[in-house]
């Protein structure tokens, strides 16, 4: 057979910088308690500024719970045009919400978590930088702290990709407008640093 010159449709990395303005990705993560019980985190992430769209945790993931979460995060004004999410059967009643709200599905292939890479990347900074650090006592615990760790890594954690900027755009400093301030976050694990007048 002749090797056609062009592939037949684009690469998965161009899809992604064509539509990256209109992506949302979401995933599953697990926390383990101090009693040992599992609870699931829900993370839908929008791909262009890597802004957390909804965060949802619960110990039981349903297909139900999972398709109301999609409704809750999105009104009806808000909707991406596509969302990125593996196989999981959790996922599995979401295509008539999904359809309903004009979202377009787009799975991952089967054990190919680099097809959603930035919200792996986003549970992997919150395992490094949280969950490896503290211990969760229940799911309203966890509810709490994904809620600081969010607001941390929206408005204070840098990103490479974003040029060393924050999700949620922060103003430079000038150097020479004050001394610099440490404020704690996450309950201390992280701090932001920034300049207040004398």
């Amino acid at each position: 057979m002749v090797r056609p010159r062009q592939p037949p449709s684009q690469t998965w990395r161009t899809f992604l910088r064509n539509h990256l303005g209109q992506i949302v990705a979401a995933d599953f993560f697990v926390v383990p308690t101090v009693t040992y019980r599992l609870v699931f985190v829900l993370v839908l992430l929008a791909h262009d500024r890597r802004r957390i769209r909804h965060v949802a945790v619960t110990t039981h993931p349903t297909a139900a719970w999972t398709a109301q979460q999609l409704r809750e995060a999105f009104p009806w004004d808000e909707t991406p045009r596509y969302l990125i999410h593996d196989r999981d059967h959790a996922f599995d009643s979401l295509q008539a919400t999904a359809k309903a709200m004009a979202i377009e599905e787009v799975l991952t292939a089967p054990c190919a978590p680099w097809q959603n890479l930035f919200v792996e990347r986003f549970i992997g900074s919150a395992r490094r930088e949280c969950f490896d650090h503290v211990i969760v006592f229940n799911e309203a615990g966890l509810k709490r702290l994904m809620t600081l760790y969010c607001s941390y890594y929206e408005q204070s954690r840098t990103h490479l990709s974003l040029n060393k900027d924050a999700p949620i755009p922060r103003r430079i400093a000038v150097p020479g407008e004050g001394h610099v301030v440490e404020i704690p976050q996450v309950g201390g694990l992280h701090h932001s640093y920034e300049r207040r007048a004398a």
